[in-house]
Formats: structure tokens, C-alpha cells, sequence
């Protein structure tokens, strides 16, 4: 199939651009999926997968609107110019009028291409991404802080463990800490429970929750594209909760091991803020795991700057609240 043939040359391939990923993002109720192509002679040369979001009521959903392409665009090392002028003139004209804004989240490097993309009305946003080298546990733990192996090694003596199988009431369990983590302090929309229950059956994602005293106090959601990248998408834990338990720590320490573990050469920790968040505590906590600071950015196309404005300025009065 071209898709996966693409999928397996491609050097900025990633799982969220894969058949698999739009499949997934078709079956869930919430989303309206979508897929844009563009070939040449027969051969593809570039496709984005991506999803329409809206949040909250009928009002909320007018003013959020947005199409998010995770990961960037799947583009062939050889793709044109005017082959992807095409590509991303027909993504704005198939979903530019349905949203307020199109947001690729890049994770790998597309400066080549980035002229093109602003040629073609995309803005360029910086923003940080970290990748952590696994292409072996030697590895990860040699990048690994002491504070950090200090403390996955009191909580794993203390009686934490990783469930890698959980059980659905399990994955409940960790989405009602995930839930507590948003409503409190991201302020951001959390996908429905469906999202972790469809996502958990999938082969290419590892739910690695931590449990302690018979509960699930924590874990790491992540999907992977074998040979390129495991993507972290969801990390959380009860931290401070007990004094020597530290659940955030032993998750994502998880996840590391077991893409070190399963042909994954790189964690992706999908996302660590802007250059200018400088009290940015997430991107802080992910670089004590040992990986790499990258400035990958994101492309905007804004279809309806006044829609847009006033969505901006209600995602910075929810985050102060």
C-alpha cells in the first residue's frame, strides 16, 4: 500500500500520520476525522491525517473550532514544492471553512519546507518538543538524573509497580486522575474517557500505569511507530500523596524502558511549551529524564482571525481562573 510504504521512507514519519492513526481518530463519536493526499505519477508523495475538535456547548463549540495535525504532515524526502502547495491547498479548502484554525504540531524537522508552508498563508510558531534517546536501557539510564533514579528506586522499593496490561476498570481509574489533573491545573480540554478506552485496545499503544496499596495512582499513555518513535501523550501521577511514592517519575521512567525495549530509538515526549513560557514546570520535569531540547514548531493557518482572537483571549481567562 502507498500509505505504509510512505510511512516506512519517509524521515519525518510518525504514527499520528499513519491509516492506523486515522482509522482510530475515525471511530471516535467526538471527532470528525479527515485525510487530505497528494501523488504524482501515480506515486504519493504526501498526506495529513488530522481531526476537527470542538469543546464544551453549542457556544463553546462555535468559538474552538480548530483542525490539529499531530506529529506534521507525512511527506516524501522528495516532495516538490508544487506538490505540496497542492497538499496544503486542499487541506485549507477541505477543512478551512469547517474551523477557525489549522495547527500542524510538528515533532520533526520541517524547516525545508517551511518557506513553502508560508507561501501558502501558514505562520510558523516556535515551540519546544523533547526527544530522549532510547535505543537502549544502558542508554536511558545513563542520561538519567540521580535524583531521578533515586527516586524511581525508593518508590519501586516501597511497593510500587507497572501494570502494562491494564484492565479497563484500571484505565478508568488512571483517566479520573488525568480528568482531576486537567479540571485543576492545565485547564485545557481533556478528551473523553472513550478516547483511553478505544486507544487501550490498540496494538501500537502501551498504557503503562503505576499502582500502589492496590490502586492506580499514575501512568503514562503512549502510541509508537516501530523503528522511529514512541510518543508520550498522557503522563500523570498522585505525586506528594505518600512521602517516599513518586508515581510521575515512575511512569515516564516506564515508558523510556519499554521503548528501549520494543524498537522504539526515541521517546517523544510530544510537546514542552514555548520559548517564552520561562515558568514552564512540565518542560522542567521532562528534561530531567535526559533528552534532548528542540525547537520543531508549529504551523498556524488562521481562517477566522476574528474568531480567533476571541478564542484566544477565553483560553487565558480559563487558564486564570
Amino acid at each position: 500500500m502507498a500509505w505504509a510504504r510512505l510511512a516506512q521512507t519517509s524521515s519525518v514519519a510518525n504514527w499520528f500520520q499513519t491509516k492506523k492513526a486515522y482509522d482510530f481518530f475515525d471511530s471516535l463519536s467526538f471527532l470528525d476525522a479527515f485525510v487530505c493526499g497528494v501523488e504524482n505519477d501515480g506515486i504519493l508523495k504526501g498526506v495529513v491525517v488530522g481531526y476537527i475538535q470542538k469543546d464544551g456547548g453549542r457556544i463553546k463549540q462555535f468559538f474552538s473550532r480548530r483542525a490539529i495535525i499531530l506529529g506534521g504532515p507525512l511527506l516524501a524526502d522528495d516532495i516538490s514544492e508544487d506538490e505540496l502547495t497542492l497538499l496544503l491547498q486542499g487541506l485549507v479548502e477541505r477543512v478551512g471553512k469547517k474551523t477557525i484554525f489549522i495547527e500542524f504540531r510538528n515533532f520533526s524537522n520541517y524547516s525545508r519546507w517551511r518557506k513553502t508552508f508560508e507561501q501558502c498563508g501558514f505562520q510558523y510558531q516556535p515551540h519546544y518538543d523533547i526527544h530522549v534517546d532510547t535505543t537502549s536501557l544502558e542508554v536511558v539510564d545513563a542520561h538519567l538524573g540521580k535524583s531521578r533514579k533515586r527516586d524511581i528506586r525508593v518508590s519501586m522499593r516501597d511497593g510500587v509497580s507497572v501494570v502494562t496490561r491494564p484492565s479497563i476498570s484500571q484505565v478508568r481509574e488512571y483517566y479520573g486522575i488525568l480528568k482531576t489533573l486537567y479540571e485543576t491545573k492545565v485547564k485545557t480540554p481533556l478528551f473523553p474517557l472513550e478516547f483511553f478506552e478505544k486507544l487501550s485496545a490498540l496494538n501500537n499503544a502501551a498504557f503503562l500505569l503505576v499502582e500502589y496499596a492496590g490502586k492506580i495512582v499514575g501512568g503514562t499513555v503512549c502510541v509508537g511507530l516501530p523503528g522511529v518513535a514512541l510518543y508520550e501523550m498522557y503522563a500523570c501521577g498522585e505525586d506528594g500523596v505518600h512521602k517516599t511514592i513518586f508515581p510521575s517519575e515512575v511512569a515516564t521512567y516506564a515508558g523510556l524502558q519499554y521503548a528501549a525495549e520494543n524498537d522504539y530509538p526515541k521517546f517523544d515526549m510530544m510537546g514542552a511549551g514555548k520559548p517564552d513560557d520561562g515558568g514552564y514546570g512540565v518542560r522542567d520535569f521532562k528534561l530531567k529524564f535526559g533528552g534532548e531540547l528542540l525547537e520543531l514548531g508549529r504551523f498556524d493557518y488562521v481562517s477566522k482571525p476574528m474568531l480567533y482572537q476571541v478564542g484566544k483571549l477565553g483560553v487565558k481567562i480559563l487558564k486564570k481562573l
